[in-house]
């Protein structure tokens, strides 16, 4: 009676500390944990850093007069680029304007402009003044928007790739969400955002667990970021063994089992004789 007792404290103290490893691994996979609820926080950081080469640029001129905007919209003009490409006349499609290595396009009428380190809004308004300062249109509102904001998710995440956004402001967590999230196996501590610009390229971290993620300047995304999550120790010790070793223990059981089932029927066997 006395052994039947002392195996309840014993069963007790198991399930306490199944109970614990389960609630320690959930809070492992808890976003900013420790950020306060219902309370406001002032955001910062940039959306991007301004032009770079290789964006691909929308370009659109409004006026209150719409036959004045047709030599300087794509949808509506025949445009010569570098390159020698051609856009055909009342066509739809929109090309957009690529910057070159120097950090140029070339605009319509208006010719080349250097556009690298300069904010959409910067040169918007710098189209603008030119339209209306050199007698092309008076009343001339541009918009510039970015056509080719890409970003690659690797490593532990449900369906890693190169992801689109439109337009240039893309947080880590709307990234993450659009391959899939995480999986239960990346390191969300320690998440690693490769950023190059204006030719330099930075290497930064981020902890996605931790309310201080909101400040990192790797919080927003820029254009061409790579992101990579790199796997748990579990998931790493996994990998390090023999890829091959469940299929030898399951043919080593599959093969004992047989060998049991053959003994068992040898002996009813010589029992029914």
């Amino acid at each position: 009676m006395i052994k039947k007792y002392t195996k309840i404290p014993l069963l007790a103290a198991a399930f306490g500390m199944m109970l614990f490893a389960s609630c320690g691994s959930q809070q492992e996979l808890a976003y900013f944990k420790d950020a306060p609820r219902d309370v406001e926080m002032e955001q910062s950081g940039q959306f991007s850093k301004g032009i770079q080469t290789n964006d691909l640029l929308y370009i659109y001129v409004e006026s209150r007069a719409p036959e004045a905007t047709v030599r300087f919209n794509q949808e509506t003009n025949k445009i010569a680029v570098d390159g020698g490409v051609v856009m055909n006349p009342g066509s739809s499609a929109i090309t957009g304007y690529l910057v070159n290595n120097d950090g140029d396009i070339i605009f319509p009428v208006l010719g080349r402009i250097h556009v690298v380190g300069k904010t959409h809004a910067q040169l918007a308004a710098e189209i603008e003044q030119r339209l209306v300062s050199e007698g092309h249109i008076l009343d001339a509102v541009v918009t510039v928007k970015l056509m080719n904001f890409k970003v690659s998710v690797l490593g532990e995440v449900m369906r890693p790739g190169q992801i689109e956004a439109s337009g240039e402001r893309l947080t880590i967590f709307e990234a993450l969400s659009m391959v899939g999230d995480l999986t239960i196996y990346g390191m969300r501590e320690n998440v690693t955002v490769v950023r190059e610009e204006n030719g330099t390229r930075t290497v930064g971290e981020i902890d996605l667990t931790s309310k201080d993620v909101f400040e990192s300047p790797f919080y927003y995304l820029h254009q061409n970021d790579v992101v990579y999550v790199e796997p748990n120790m579990k998931r790493k010790r996994s990998a390090e063994r023999d890829p091959m070793t469940l299929s030898y223990i399951s043919s080593v059981v599959s093969i004992v089992s047989m060998l049991t089932s053959a003994f068992y029927y040898y002996v009813m066997a010589s029992k029914l004789k």
